[in-house]
């Protein structure tokens, strides 16, 4: 039989939800066949000025990490959006993207490498941006001055070849934060151009950006 008709695609999907709700999140994706998920804790950022004026313009998150089947990721997300109503503003946002192959997780099954199968003209565009530790409100701006509408930042650390220092001899992993920026697919290169302006990305040890093409969006306004 030709290996083509043997493959299996899979679907990374992210949800960044409000605190306390990542757990009812994976329950229910369970109860749709999605065997299981990550929880890591963010923070969100909000463009409104009454907000920015009281403080409460950054709302603690919790991003949710899962992996299925295409079929049944989409079937999932669909499920998920119900329960949690992701079209109804600050509930909440979904969104899925391609997997070239998965390993280590015995409910699923891994393929041959080959070409990501992601959707041919995506509206929508995910940037990573990975920094040190304190730059990443610099990174909030810079896209915003672009025309981003908000992001997510995750607190991470680093461990590449210009991320490590010493303390009385012992190597010393610096803290990085994650920022994470749903971007339409129009804006994506002027935003990750003004970060990379900004934070001089293009300068060793200075950081990471990567963009991945997003398939399936739930909570975007």
């Amino acid at each position: 039989m030709n290996s083509s008709t043997n493959y299996i695609v899979h679907e990374l999907l992210c949800l960044i939800v409000s605190r306390g709700l990542g757990s009812k999140v994976i329950k229910c994706a369970k109860q749709n066949g999605i065997t299981g998920g990550t929880i890591f804790l963010g923070k969100g950022t909000i463009r409104n000025p009454i907000l920015e004026f009281l403080d409460l313009a950054e709302a603690r998150k919790e991003i949710v990490l899962m992996v299925a089947e295409q079929t049944i990721a989409y079937a999932g997300l669909e499920a998920l959006n119900k329960k949690f109503n992701f079209n109804k503003p600050n509930h909440g946002i979904a969104f899925s993207t391609s997997v070239l192959n998965i390993f280590g997780a015995k409910n699923l099954t891994s393929n041959d490498t080959k070409e990501s199968r992601g959707v041919e003209n995506p509206m929508y565009n995910i940037i990573f941006v990975i920094v040190d530790r304190g730059n990443a409100e610099s990174v909030v701006e810079a896209a915003k001055k672009a025309g981003s509408r908000g992001a997510t930042i995750v607190n991470a650390r680093g461990s590449g070849i210009h991320e490590t220092s010493k303390l009385f001899a012992m190597e010393i992993e610096p803290e990085k934060e994650i920022v994470l920026i749903i971007s339409e697919n129009h804006l994506t290169e002027s935003i990750s151009s003004s970060i990379r302006d900004e934070l001089q990305i293009d300068e060793p040890g200075n950081g990471i950006i990567f963009i991945q093409d997003v398939n399936k969006t739930y909570g975007l306004y």
